[in-house]
Parts: C-alpha cells; structure tokens; sequence
C-alpha cells in the first residue's frame, strides 16, 4: 500500500479509504501507522454523535481522556463540493502553531486524523454562563488577532461561499423554474427569491466596517471543548475556518445559542448578554493584537450592530447549506426544517437589523 510521503510542513498522507458505514476496518488500517504500538485487541473506539457533516470516531487504549488519543473524521457525502479540505489542513496547522487548536495526524482519501481535545463538548445551556461564555470570547478574540502568513490584507470568504452554495442549490435539486421552490424542499424561497437576496445582503453589509480577520465560521456548541480542571476552551472541526468578516463568526456563533436539532430563537443571547460578551471579545482582540485592552462603551455598541446585521448572513448561509445537505447527507437529521428555521429568522429579523445605524 502506498504511503503519502511528508516534507517540511507537509502533513502526512495515507492511501487508505475508510468506509463510511462501516469505518473500523479503515480505522485499524489508519492506526497501524499512527499508532504502530497500540495492540488491536486494545483499541476502543467511540463514535461522537454531535456532528451533522461528518462522522467522527475516536480511539483509544485506556481511557479517551488520556494523552495519544486520535479522532478519526469521515467526511460526509459530497462534501467536497463546497468544503475545500486542503484549506481546512491548511487551518489545523496555522491554528495549532498558535496553540488554538489540536495537532493534525494526518489526511486520508475521505477523512483526517488529529489530536483529541481533552474535556467535554460544551451543551447549550453553559453558553448562556457568565464564566464560560467570557472564555469562549477571549478565545475568539485570540483566534482573529492572527495575522496571514504572508503579510497582506486578506479577503473574506463569506460571498464566494454564499454564491458557490447558491449555484451548488439550483444544480442539484430536482428540476424547476427560477420561480418556483426545488420540488424536493417545499416550502422554501424560490431560487429568484434566494438570488435576490444573497445580492441584498451583499449590497447592505459591504456598508459596514467590519475587518476580516480569521475566522472558525462555525462555531456551534459541539465545536467548542471546555476543559473544567483548567478551566479553558478551545474550538475543533475547521472545515469553514478562514478570512472572514469579524462579525459574522460572532453574529453565527449568537445564532447557534438557538440550538441544532431542537431551534429555539427565544433563547437567542439578549442585548444584555451580547453587550456583555462583546466587551470581553473585544478585551481579548486588542490585547492579543498588541493594543491597550480598554474599550468603549461605543466601540461595544457599533460592534453589536455589526454583528446583528452579519447574524443575517449567517441564517442565510446555513440555510442554503442545509438546502444541500438535505440533497446528499446519509446523516439523520431533519435538513428541510432546519432550513426553513433559519430563513424564517432571516426573514423575521431583516428589516429591524436593516434600520440599525453604527455608532
């Protein structure tokens, strides 16, 4: 079997397929490389329910929370066709080398393995402490105060995305007119109406002043480690990590407190909250960017606005995503709805978020 070769900064390669309904034979064949030392009878593996994308498995001699153990991703279905996976490598290395994340084993044909963050999955109910969500904002504020490799101003993302989502939406959906819902997801905006709107959005929030920075672009309840004993958190799962605007990782992360499989917008974070959480963003931000840590009561106010109208874009690109995944996902959750929840919250909170003015 041929073994992918590494070089100064490369991460290594195995010519290994792991088969998505029944992976532990490509896991095994996966370990006797990374972990030439562990005796199979020892293995244990469990497999992390959290996700929506992918399949995660990790494994263990002993118990998981101790030192060398591995998680296995599995890629989801077609994933590639919106995900771009050397990117996502590319993020593990620049994250880790900030200690802002974990080490990365290496890839295989659908999948990578890296290193296990020891701690638990943050639920829903601990974004809403005081405590936790100060650590999960001064951890954010480090995570975009790095600067890119090479120098210059980068460019974000989210626009290339949202229209690569669109076109991948209309392309693969059972057939219909501009005009009409896919026949497959009733009940949703035309693809017109989407169209329209990705160009509204567009137009409004380029008169904002929010700077790119890097981003997690993903940062849901199940990304987010909390370790109790040292009292941290660290983010996981990069598949969208990269140079975004400031306020949509905060604005999608303020989504996500609605929840996953059960939305529930009435425990989106309250001005209060938010007001509270941004000022401790912004602490971290300037301080790990070099600057005095202070920061003004209108600095917070113009960056929740921000955030409030880039919260929207972050509706509007889950829902299409969700649109596709429930095209191609063997994973079982109810897609459709949760694209209808989030567009319905786009819809619902547009023009008030519209008529916001920055400081």
């Amino acid at each position: 079997m041929a073994r992918g070769s590494t070089g100064a900064g490369e991460v290594l390669h195995l010519d290994i397929h792991v088969d998505e309904e029944k992976p532990s034979l490509g896991i095994l064949e996966l370990l006797e490389t990374l972990r030439p030392q562990w005796k199979t009878k020892d293995i244990q593996m469990k497999v992390f329910t959290e996700g929506i994308t992918n399949r995660l498995t990790g494994c263990y001699v002993g118990s998981l929370q101790e030192p060398g153990c591995i998680l296995v991703r599995v890629y989801g279905r077609n994933t590639e066709l919106y995900v771009d996976r050397q990117r996502e490598v590319e993020m593990f290395k620049v994250l880790h080398a900030h200690d802002c994340g974990p080490l990365i084993f290496c890839s295989f044909h659908n999948g990578i393995c890296y290193e296990f963050v020891r701690g638990e999955v943050l639920d829903d109910q601990l974004l809403r402490q005081p405590s936790i969500y100060r650590l999960i904002a001064a951890e954010m504020g480090r995570i975009h105060s790095i600067k890119p490799q090479n120098g210059q101003p980068a460019e974000a993302l989210l626009w290339s995305k949202m229209s690569k989502l669109l076109t991948l939406v209309k392309n693969n959906t059972q057939e219909c007119t501009d005009n009409q819902s896919p026949q497959n997801v009733p009940g949703l905006p035309s693809h017109q109406v989407l169209s329209d709107e990705m160009e509204t959005l567009k137009r409004h929030l380029s008169g904002t002043h929010s700077p790119v920075v890097l981003c997690h672009n993903d940062l849901l309840t199940k990304n987010i480690i909390y370790n109790h004993k040292e009292e941290t958190v660290k983010f996981i799962d990069y598949e969208y990590a990269d140079y975004n605007y400031q306020a949509f990782d905060i604005g999608n992360h303020f989504n996500e407190f609605a929840g996953l499989s059960n939305m529930d917008y009435s425990r989106y974070p309250s001005r209060e909250l938010q007001m509270e959480w941004l000022k401790a963003y912004l602490e971290s931000y300037r301080l790990a960017s070099g600057r005095p840590a202070t920061t003004t009561e209108g600095e917070v106010t113009t960056l929740y606005i921000q955030v409030c109208k880039f919260s929207l874009a972050s509706n509007f690109f889950w829902g299409l995503w969700a649109i596709l995944q429930s095209q191609f996902s063997s994973i079982d959750f109810d897609f459709k709805r949760y694209a209808m929840d989030r567009l319905h919250f786009y819809f619902q909170k547009k023009a008030a978020y519209f008529k916001l003015t920055e400081v």
